[in-house]
């Protein structure tokens, strides 16, 4: 009798358990990238009251006799499900869809988390609603991703400083199809040592079945006839074979492949003035095949511009839209993703921290075994209030058993004190 009132009082305090636990599901049915618990129950030790035996010549063989003595926690899980995605609209709402989780840190601790929801502070760091700072990759100078993580700031007073052009690169195709004289005609803007820009005119001419003139800035038709800047030559096949320039086009220092168009500024001769344009012209990714003429001219350099507004990517790439119409890339999200995500250690305030069964944290960029970054969207808690409130009635009629086995047992030592009268 005292055994089965000491199970009722286990079942009665595991059965409160998992009310707690369901309680704290149900309050964060609306926390954003919240992940709902569950708890496992086990029986506990038994007594044994004889053992088994084995079969004899003459008698078969007996079972073990055990009582159970009640029952204990197996465990409280974190279900680490995807949930569903919320749109806000909203910049700087972010939700991952798939695995990972974002990285924050606060000084040299570093959690993680689900919830999406950032914001900039005064000095322009993408952060938490805590203050605890988004980590991103960092992009050098010339716009490649390093392999180190760290805090990222989105300054919106940003001014990205002017680049004189230096260099033209020549790509696509000029069409083996078009007829000898034909002109093929492109405006592209160069931007000189003060950092205005300039507009030039491009001018292809085809002069034979594998050659083609290029003029800049210069009217191919006009009377008299201008000396062309360089003559390109293809192979039979359309590939490029060399360039030859005319005495207003430099040969290069380097003696490699490009040549060098001096553009004037002022108007005065080219290459007596110092504000003269050098730019490197290089040829060898155009083709000559029998597909349309799309040959397209990209000069370097740029204007002046202010940081006009950024967005985020699927691949968490932080892109700074500046009013020179250049986009910058200024970070890239790091996301981190476990082993063993159901190991990780609640923090509080919507965060992970790493523990010893969870595994190291494997970083690296969203895409790379992880899920893509959703702008403008929130990740729900994965709470489903219909499987709580099951669970709920559950709790409450297995905690109303385990009652009912303890006054049962109090009545019979009720019994037991009544026989002296």
């Amino acid at each position: 009798m005292l055994r089965s009132m000491y199970s009722g009082i286990s079942g009665m305090k595991n059965f409160q358990t998992k009310l707690d636990i369901i309680g704290n599901n149900i309050a964060n049915v609306n926390t954003f990238g919240y992940k709902k618990g569950r708890v496992t129950f086990k029986d506990t030790m038994n007594q044994t009251i004889s053992g088994a035996s084995a079969a004899q010549d003459n008698r078969g063989g007996k079972n073990p006799m055990q009582v159970g003595l009640g029952t204990t926690l197996a465990t409280i899980d974190t279900i680490h499900t995807q949930s569903s995605l919320q749109t806000t609209g909203r910049p700087l709402d972010l939700a991952i869809s798939g695995d990972g989780y974002f990285i924050v840190s606060q000084g040299n601790a570093q959690f993680y988390t689900r919830a999406g929801n950032f914001y900039l502070d005064d000095n322009g760091s993408l952060v938490t609603g805590d203050g605890l700072k988004v980590q991103a990759y960092k992009f050098d100078a010339t716009g490649n991703r390093t392999n180190t993580y760290g805090d990222v700031a989105v300054n919106v007073n940003a001014v990205l400083p002017s680049v004189t052009t230096n260099k033209m690169t020549f790509t696509d195709n000029l069409s083996s199809a078009s007829t000898t004289g034909s002109v093929y005609t492109q405006q592209i803007e160069v931007i000189d040592k003060s950092g205005k820009p300039h507009k030039l005119d491009v001018n292809f001419k085809k002069v034979s079945a594998t050659t083609w003139e290029a003029y800049i800035n210069k009217d191919p038709n006009a009377t008299p006839a201008p000396v062309a800047d360089t003559t390109i030559t293809f192979d039979g096949a359309g590939k490029f074979v060399s360039n030859t320039t005319s005495a207003t086009v430099l040969a290069d220092s380097n003696a490699d492949t490009f040549t060098e168009y001096v553009f004037d500024v002022n108007g005065d001769s080219p290459g007596t003035t110092t504000d003269d344009l050098r730019i490197n012209l290089d040829f060898t990714k155009l083709t000559q095949l029998s597909g349309p003429t799309s040959a397209f001219v990209n000069p370097d350099g740029n204007t002046e511009g202010a940081l006009e507004s950024f967005n985020i990517g699927a691949l968490g790439e932080i892109n700074g839209v500046y009013s020179n119409g250049l986009v910058i890339t200024l970070g890239q999200l790091a996301l981190a993703k476990f082993s063993n995500p159901s190991g990780l250690s609640k923090a509080g305030t919507n965060l992970f921290q790493e523990s010893i069964n969870s595994g190291t944290a494997n970083i690296s960029i969203p895409g790379e075994g992880r899920g893509s970054i959703a702008a403008g969207s929130l990740e729900m808690s994965n709470v489903d209030l219909s499987e709580e409130f099951t669970e709920m009635i559950t709790a409450q009629r297995g905690f109303q058993a385990n009652t009912r086995i303890i006054t049962t047992s109090d009545e019979i030592l009720q019994e037991l004190v009544n026989l002296k009268r």
